[in-house]
């Protein structure tokens, strides 16, 4: 259904679960990010009316989120701490095209959030099949299929504001491919979402 060339390390949930305060840390952080994403692209793009009208929403679903995860830290009495740099992240920002139309660069963009929700959900599925905590696989589990909305809506507005179907699906599999050696390069580490 995500369409990812590389299935997350196995090794990820292992580690994942060892350090589940760093990754609460990390994903409060990610939800924060996301809304604030959202909020950027309606400024940047006010006129593009249905990405005004289904983006919305999204940024009071992610500051929800962001809220939940913040309830899950204080249940397990962790403090918030501070954001650290995402080195997934900002390796797919490095793969967007520069310049070019304002319209191709909205596409880019719409296409690394749409990875990101992508890799998100497929990392929240994983963290509600096998974390030992059922509280805490129920909470990864109602997340997971808000992150896979989230995802095919970008994709979806990608493909309204692109230049054809077929272009934009063709950027995306470059994104799939590119992400899926990210991915490779990248050391599996337990206290991050990403």
């Amino acid at each position: 259904m995500l369409g990812l060339k590389l299935p997350t390390d196995p090794r990820w949930v292992n580690l994942a679960e060892k350090q589940i305060s760093e990754v609460l840390i990390d994903h409060a952080f990610c939800e924060q990010k996301a809304a604030t994403s959202c909020i950027t692209l309606i400024q940047s793009y006010p006129d593009k009316k249905e990405l005004v009208k289904r983006l919305t929403p999204v940024v009071t679903e992610e500051w929800e989120h962001f809220r939940m995860v913040l309830q899950k830290l204080e249940e397990y009495g962790v403090p918030l701490g501070f954001q650290r740099k995402d080195e997934y992240v900002n390796g797919l920002l490095k793969f967007e095209r520069k310049g070019g139309s304002r319209e191709s660069r909205l596409v880019e963009r719409l296409l690394t959030c749409a990875l990101i929700e992508a890799r998100s959900c497929e990392r929240f599925r994983l963290l509600s099949r096998e974390l030992r905590d059922e509280e805490l696989r129920k909470f990864y589990h109602g997340l997971m299929a808000s992150e896979a909305g989230h995802y095919r809506m970008f994709l979806d507005l990608a493909i309204l504001y692109g230049e054809g179907r077929e272009q934009v699906m063709a950027r995306w599999d470059e994104f799939l491919k590119y992400e899926a050696e990210l991915l490779a390069s990248m050391t599996p580490r337990g206290d991050r979402v990403h």
